[in-house]
């Protein structure tokens, strides 16, 4: 269930914590269904306690999980996840740095929506759809 790529460009701890969050927007990882133990996940990936105890912290502070004291650690509610409004400017700035580029390279606003189009059809079908499903509820409500 969880894993990690030696390859990859993020390190360790943000993989732990993008890894669950795609587990639990994709409802893997159900509501208040309970975790493995910073113990248990640390052995089952060979990496450092303190790497997991350190993603598990920045979880819960974003409200996707939470911890009872002796009974472990569990998946939040999705209405608990709180949305960083700088994340979320700065992930809009690469997308418009991405959208300004392809415009430069000599395509056409069609084929930049097209392009834009496919690229969210292979996402869902590597991450799922329930989390965009989410934040367009979530937009919805405001």
């Amino acid at each position: 269930m969880f894993q990690l790529d030696s390859k990859s460009h993020l390190s360790i701890y943000e993989q732990v914590i993008e890894n669950i969050k795609e587990l639990i927007m994709t409802d893997i990882l159900a509501e208040d269904s309970k975790l493995p133990s910073v113990r248990e996940l640390s052995k089952d990936l060979t990496v450092n306690p303190n790497t997991v105890q350190k993603a598990f912290k920045e979880l819960e502070r974003e409200g996707y999980i939470y911890t009872i004291s002796g009974k472990g650690t569990f998946v939040s509610p999705k209405d608990d996840i709180t949305t960083d409004p700088s994340k979320i400017a700065e992930l809009q700035g690469v997308i418009s740095a991405a959208y300004k580029s392809l415009l430069n390279m000599g395509l056409g606003e069609p084929d930049v929506r097209q392009l834009v189009v496919d690229t969210m059809n292979e996402a869902d079908s590597s991450f799922g759809t329930a989390a965009r499903k989410d934040l367009k509820g979530k937009e919805q409500k405001k």
